[in-house]
């Protein structure tokens, strides 16, 4: 895990004094709060629409106990008791008063974590697969190069105000567990010509109001990685719109002009970069890969004993192996994912007892490391196959042990108009219904995995866009309503759903959605997933199955 230098702390420390005095300003009347904004957002904090919310960046999703018990201290001391992960893999509070941000910037730099470059018009926190340097299919562990585009995009003096947010994700391996398409540039590590390091690098991909798949627009050798994302971030600051802010993102500009003619414009300005002052030293690169060296691994055997003798003793634990148990490369050893998506629970939500919960675990069990998930879910690691039957109790007891990982209720889903100043719809109480309409185990294990996300609004921050099923919240005329999609995906085939017919409201949703998988389990093929089926024979199928109840398509199309 990646330690902070000198450079870290003295920018964080001077941060943290800098927003204190703004803060002061704001709580005496000093600043208006429209002078605020600007300075608030540097700093990860947001105006929702009861409180002021503060985003706390997890760098490539990766945390140890100890800053996960800060945290916990965090959201008892200063919220309501609980936090939020986000698909950017990053925890949001919702509750905190403006007078005690200074206090939590302070604390949370005492275990090297801070909210720069959470919020505004800047590079964003760079995610990663979740399971970087524990799964046996990648090429090499990603998380280093996240940390150097970490170190060159924090405070980048040509990038701190940008038209409109960037976000990057890095990715090892043929297997997309990072979204990496849906992203303003999406990097696939490869091996280059001369068998070295390379980069696919994918560019203009987001959601929101105009969602788009990234595309690709080049392959280049590590050694070129900075200068060639310079060039792509500076044609785009240059050229990007600023009269529009729905239309200011990269993924507009490359629509507008074609990849072709920006990769042109791309070539253009890399062509004039000094690529050696670009260039990552070998020592630096050596020093920072040796952070993330594999942890003190033990050698066992491939097979476990106790773990196969619970899986036969104990039905629900040997579910749990199924659905939340996933392989390692390195014998004896398994990366254990923890669902924040209970039956009836609010999707990414932990509370300050669970954090401690996880912070201990990961200590004793998984070397020290937690790591949040795109999914909104946490992942220990690196866990002894001996170890997972007693992690799983402990997970049991404090609420963790939901045995839903990648099924029907690992439901992903924005806070929406709960808290969202932006949102037009209630996210939260749709993916409650939702989860307890599809509690069966047995039902969502016959289904199998599918993704189901949730929006409150347009801007898609649930990424419904590439559900398998997409739910989107749309005002109709003042009440709520839900559009439903299907066919999105988010890995190595990805697509944005299609949308199948008029919005529904709320208490029609579950089983609206529940109709849709019984429709695939009277279709499928042998072997055939969610996605497969959808691949195979199109929306249709599941636009009948959704609205069979209306019998009037009139009445329906009228409604629409």
């Amino acid at each position: 895990m990646y330690r902070y230098d000198e450079f870290d702390h003295a920018l964080v420390k001077e941060r943290v004094a800098e927003f204190a005095d703004q803060v002061a300003r704001r709580a005496s009347g000093a600043l208006t709060e429209d002078e605020f904004k600007p300075l608030r957002l540097m700093n990860g904090v947001y105006l929702q629409l009861h409180a002021y919310m503060l985003r706390v960046a997890v760098p490539y999703g990766v945390m140890n106990g100890a800053q996960m018990r800060r945290l916990a201290h965090i959201a008892r001391t200063y919220d309501k008791g609980y936090g939020h992960f986000t698909t950017r893999t990053n925890i949001q509070f919702n509750w905190p008063a403006l007078t005690d941000l200074p206090a939590i910037l302070s604390d949370l730099a005492e275990v090297e974590m801070h909210a720069i470059q959470t919020s505004g018009n800047c590079i964003r926190n760079v995610t990663t697969d979740v399971f970087a340097g524990a799964t046996a299919d990648e090429l090499e562990d990603p998380r280093p190069w996240c940390e150097i585009l970490r170190q060159w995009s924090t405070i980048h003096p040509e990038f701190s105000f940008l038209p409109r947010k960037f976000k990057i994700a890095v990715i090892a391996s043929e297997t997309d567990r990072a979204a990496i398409r849906t992203h303003d540039v999406g990097l696939q590590i490869v091996k280059g010509e001369d068998g070295g390091t390379a980069f696919r690098v994918f560019v203009g991909g987001g959601q929101g109001r105009l969602p788009h798949i990234a595309q690709e627009i080049a392959t280049v050798p590590a050694e070129d990685l900075l200068a060639y994302l310079t060039a792509i971030v500076r044609a785009w600051n240059l050229e990007g719109r600023r009269d529009n802010i729905h239309k200011a993102r990269i993924k507009i500009l490359v629509a507008s002009l074609g990849i072709d003619a920006f990769r042109e414009k791309v070539d253009a300005h890399f062509a004039t970069l000094r690529r050696e002052a670009l260039a990552i030293p070998q020592d630096e690169a050596d020093r920072i890969k040796a952070y993330f060296a594999p942890p003190a691994f033990a050698d066992l055997p491939r097979v476990s004993a106790p773990f196969d003798r619970a899986v036969l003793a104990d039905p629900d634990f040997a579910r749990f192996s199924r659905n939340n148990v996933r392989p390692h490369k390195q014998a004896g050893y398994a990366s254990v994912i923890i669902s924040l998506k209970p039956l009836d629970g609010v999707p990414g939500d932990i509370t300050d007892a669970q954090m401690e919960v996880v912070a201990d675990l990961a200590e004793r069990y998984a070397f020290d490391e937690v790591r949040a998930a795109y999914e909104q879910n946490l992942v220990l690691p690196h866990v002894r196959l001996d170890d997972t039957p007693s992690l799983w109790r402990e997970l049991l007891a404090a609420g963790l042990g939901t045995p839903n990982a990648d099924l029907v209720t690992d439901i992903i889903a924005c806070p929406g108009l709960d808290y969202c100043s932006l949102a037009n719809a209630r996210s939260i109480p749709v993916a409650q219904a939702l989860s307890k309409q599809l509690a069966d185990l047995d039902y969502q294990e016959r289904v199998g995995p599918v993704r189901i996300n949730m929006s409150g609004c347009i801007n898609a921050c649930g990424h419904h866009h590439v559900g398998h099923i997409g739910v989107l919240g749309v005002d109709r005329k003042g009440e709520e309503y839900y559009q439903i999609t299907v066919g999105g995906s988010p890995d190595e085939q990805a697509a944005l759903g299609e949308i199948v017919g008029r919005s529904l409201p709320a208490d029609e949703v579950p089983g609206a959605i529940t109709r849709a998988l019984d429709r695939y389990l009277d279709i499928r093929t042998d072997g055939e997933r969610f996605i497969d089926t959808v691949r195979r024979t199109g929306a249709e199928p599941f636009r009948e199955a959704i609205y069979a109840p209306f019998s009037n398509p009139e009445v329906a199309d009228v409604a629409a």
